[in-house]
């Protein structure tokens, strides 16, 4: 019998890749034409954050707040459960993600949006532009086909990158709190694709210590 250091973290993996991206391809084939909405809602968000007024703030958190939910129910329950028994408890995390985006942002008023010309503010909006405009192209970039790019608001990586996006701008003390579940999907995800040998394993925990870090200093600069 192997001794447990022997193990390597693809020994822990569910499924195959060709699995993993094979259902890619069926659940983006199978929603058609629904992310050219999510894309939609995407493009929105970015006119709205460009308003920064308090009513478009609301509207950006109830719509962040619905894609969790869709790609919860649509992509993580209805799907991936079916090849990643654990991807069960998974769920929970979602749903406390849901609620406090709704509660904290569209109820409350402990979660506001401030877009300024500061460097923090740059980077929010280019995390967020990059998981919805070039995240998609990563499929092709790697070897894969088309059918299974991920795309924002239809599966979780892009979604939860974006989302990092959008807190890299916000203020609040309850900020810290929206941060823990999008931080771990990025640990989780990245260790996932390294067992997976996908090459943009690095690419959403790196980009989500970048939102870290990049979000923790003060705010300067002028009102955009």
């Amino acid at each position: 019998m192997p001794e447990w250091w022997t193990y390597g973290l693809s020994d822990f993996l569910l499924f195959s890749p060709r699995t993993y991206y094979r259902l890619l391809e069926r659940y983006n084939e199978a929603i058609w034409p629904g992310q050219l909405l999510t894309l939609g809602l995407g493009v929105a968000i970015l006119g709205l954050l460009r308003g920064g007024g308090s009513w478009q703030g609301r509207i950006v958190w109830a719509i962040l707040a619905g894609l969790w939910a869709w790609v919860a129910w649509a992509f993580i329950w209805a799907r991936y459960t079916a090849i990643n028994w654990a991807a069960v408890y998974l769920l929970p995390l979602f749903v406390i993600e849901v609620m406090l985006l709704f509660a904290a942002g569209v109820i409350g008023q402990g979660l506001k949006l401030r877009v300024t010309r500061d460097r923090r503010s740059i980077l929010g909006i280019a995390i967020f532009t990059f998981a919805l405009a070039a995240y998609p192209a990563i499929a092709p970039l790697v070897g894969r086909d088309w059918r299974q790019a991920e795309i924002f608001g239809v599966t979780p990586d892009p979604t939860v990158l974006g989302t990092l996006g959008v807190l890299t701008l916000a203020e609040g003390r309850v900020r810290r709190w929206l941060l823990v579940v999008p931080m771990l999907w990025c640990v989780l995800s990245g260790l996932t694709l390294w067992a997976m040998e996908s090459p943009e394993a690095w690419l959403l925990p790196g980009l989500a210590l970048l939102s870290l870090v990049g979000g923790s200093g003060n705010r300067q600069g002028r009102n955009g």
